[in-house]
């Protein structure tokens, strides 16, 4: 009598209630033979990043996705919260030694910033007083009640999430020196 691993039980186990198709993370494309994985979206390391659709302060609306291809930094913060206005600094830093680099599959650093802010004139003051240069500024004006805030479990802020040029997370609550050791780990070598 031979044993069946456990394994080999979970496979037909899986194979029997999908109609009798095998069932895999993996596929492979017929054109190029190579393998592909498909990814899960989330919010852990190595999942696809949520999409976020929001309005800037001039009205006009970003999502993530439309920064595919480039390195994104999705940054959580408030106008008032005091520790977010002391990491504004390692955020410009940041932007302003990667924004043109090269790295492993992306081109170019880019900062999604999502405000947690309900009054859209601080908002727009503290963008301004912190010098945060980069285009992508988003909200919804509903403080914790934030779209992008909820989608992304946020329960504390500043928090952010790294993005490769995939649109795969990977890294998550970097701040100060581990936001540059993060980035410096995605470069092109």
């Amino acid at each position: 009598m031979k044993l069946i691993s456990t394994g080999a039980l979970a496979f037909l186990f899986l194979w029997s209630c999908t109609g009798n198709k095998p069932v895999s993370s993996n596929s492979t494309s017929q054109e190029t033979g190579k393998v592909t994985v498909d990814v899960v979206e989330g919010i852990n390391l190595g999942n696809k990043a949520p999409e976020i659709t929001m309005a800037t302060p001039q009205g006009n609306v970003v999502t993530l996705s439309s920064l595919k291809g480039k390195l994104v930094l999705v940054d959580f913060w408030a106008s008032w919260c005091g520790p977010c206005r002391a990491e504004n600094p390692e955020v410009v830093k940041a932007y302003n030694k990667y924004y043109t680099s090269e790295f492993k599959n992306a081109k170019g650093f880019e900062v999604l910033s999502v405000s947690l802010d309900q009054n859209e004139a601080a908002w727009k003051k503290a963008i301004e007083k912190d010098q945060l240069a980069w285009p992508y500024h988003v909200s919804d004006l509903r403080g914790w009640a934030n779209a992008a805030a909820v989608r992304y479990g946020v329960n504390s802020i500043p928090t952010n999430v790294l993005v490769d040029g995939e649109g795969i997370i990977v890294g998550k609550g970097l701040r100060g020196e581990s936001l540059d050791k993060a980035i410096e780990l995605q470069l092109k070598k």
